[in-house]
């Protein structure tokens, strides 16, 4: 007295499912956390933490580009600190007259997080580079 695509009984408290359903069952939880994973992955707060220091330099000079600002040149390097376990990378960028400012950062999902998107990346003076010579007499 089954029909197809019904359960049926095959012991006294047990059932059997027929297993085209639990086929279909199994393959749509696999649908289901795929779209969670994609979800997840594609939101702005996620995707891994790298750091790349040409490609932090090219996307921080396209963005300049884009506000309109032109600056005279870019140089960047690793600061020694770090942020979600990426090494940091600080540039100095020249505005002329002179206006050097500093802009870190990181790449997040390949795109490139600031210290002015993120306060949390460290971006103090790191006194790295050329420094000059000092005397003192007396």
């Amino acid at each position: 007295m089954s029909s197809e695509g019904a359960a049926e009984r095959v012991g006294p408290g047990s059932w059997r499912l027929p297993r085209r359903r639990f086929l279909v069952a199994g393959l749509v939880a696999v649908a289901l956390a795929v779209v969670v994973i994609v979800l997840v992955s594609g939101s702005g707060s996620a995707g891994a933490v790298t750091s790349n220091e040409v490609q932090i330099k090219r996307q921080l000079i396209e963005r300049l580009h884009q506000h309109a600002l032109d600056p005279h040149w870019v140089a960047c390097v690793p600061n020694g600190r770090s942020f979600e376990g990426a090494a940091v990378i600080r540039c100095n960028v020249d505005y002329g007259d002179p206006h050097v400012e500093a802009i870190c950062g990181v790449l997040r999902g390949g795109k490139l997080l600031t210290d002015h998107d993120e306060a949390a990346i460290p971006c103090g003076p790191d006194l790295r580079g050329w420094h000059p010579l000092i005397h003192t007499y007396g």
